[in-house]
């Protein structure tokens, strides 16, 4: 079994909760989740089963969409709800004056990473620091907000915020961070994400759904092949010739190769052998007037 499925983290789990669990499930150890959630934190967590434990790097890095519950007016220790209060301010704002300050925040900025996070410092967890009493300065870093939002007022002092990011952004941080600057401090109560790149909440699974798919024999029907996390890339197949050249990881060369590629738009393809079955993702390199395929990923080889 080779792919990625889209599970839906409840609260209460840990990402290797949840890898352990689809471990038990699945009875496959080769399993590897693609961006830690809270215990806390609900929503979208892809595992990559098999040989699609390659491209957890490409989810890892990807673009996440998040929904956050703020509370104005309420510092804690660990800037969400499970923390202490250490703060607290009155609220006097307008709808108008919180959704400036939410917008100001698109774009990139220079985000503290938490005290109560799984970075690390001189080889120990910032959180295990905290925990002792202790907090360190932190780096900042930059972050990218591609989308920042109000979509709904619970009440004067809590509102729910729609937030796209680049990855290492720490919401609950972004959270506190519009809090100070709108003047009262805020803290994140709850956190739900909702994408991660082409993995979204309408086509992820519980682990009691994927449980019950294993027992009728259906898990492939929420398996999404390793290939099509490629599909901005030209596909290309080998002839019958070049099926050993590729699945010993060779360069290809151009008579091995059916369908064109333009080499001034794609400087990547994915090479498929001459049965359709996906193999690799290949570079494009031009000699003179020659052009040649290097393997860059290679997800199946055989002994042929």
């Amino acid at each position: 079994m080779n792919g990625i499925i889209n599970i839906y983290k409840e609260r209460g789990y840990t990402s290797h909760d949840v890898v352990a669990k689809a471990r038990g499930i699945l009875g496959i150890r080769k399993i590897g989740h693609t961006g830690t959630l809270d215990p806390e934190a609900r929503g979208v967590l892809p595992i990559c089963i098999g040989k699609a434990t390659k491209v957890s790097e490409i989810l890892l890095n990807a673009d996440k969409r998040y929904t956050a519950n703020v509370c104005l007016g309420v510092t804690t220790t660990t800037e969400d709800a499970t923390g202490e209060i250490i703060e607290e301010k009155p609220i006097d704002l307008t709808k108008e004056q919180i959704e400036e300050v939410v917008g100001s925040f698109i774009g990139q900025y220079e985000q503290v990473p938490p005290m109560y996070s799984a970075l690390k410092v001189n080889g120990k967890k910032l959180y295990e620091l905290a925990r002792e009493g202790k907090e360190v300065k932190r780096k900042a870093r930059k972050v990218t907000i591609y989308e920042c939002k109000v979509v709904e007022y619970i009440s004067p002092s809590e509102f729910v915020l729609d937030v796209k990011c680049s990855k290492g952004t720490y919401v609950r941080t972004l959270c506190s961070d519009i809090g100070n600057k709108l003047g009262t401090g805020a803290h994140m109560k709850s956190l739900l994400r909702t994408e991660v790149a082409n993995f979204n909440l309408s086509n992820s699974i519980t682990l009691s759904q994927l449980e019950e798919l294993m027992k009728q024999g259906r898990v492939e029907s929420v398996l999404t092949e390793i290939d099509k996390m490629f599909l901005d890339l030209p596909k290309l197949h080998v002839k019958t010739k070049g099926n050993n050249y590729l699945y010993n990881g060779n360069q290809l060369s151009e008579d091995l190769i059916i369908g064109d590629v333009d080499t001034n738009l794609h400087k990547k393809v994915r090479i498929y052998d001459y049965e359709g079955v996906f193999v690799g993702i290949y570079t494009i390199k031009q000699r003179s007037s020659n052009i040649y395929f290097i393997p860059q990923k290679m997800f199946l080889s055989r002994n042929i």
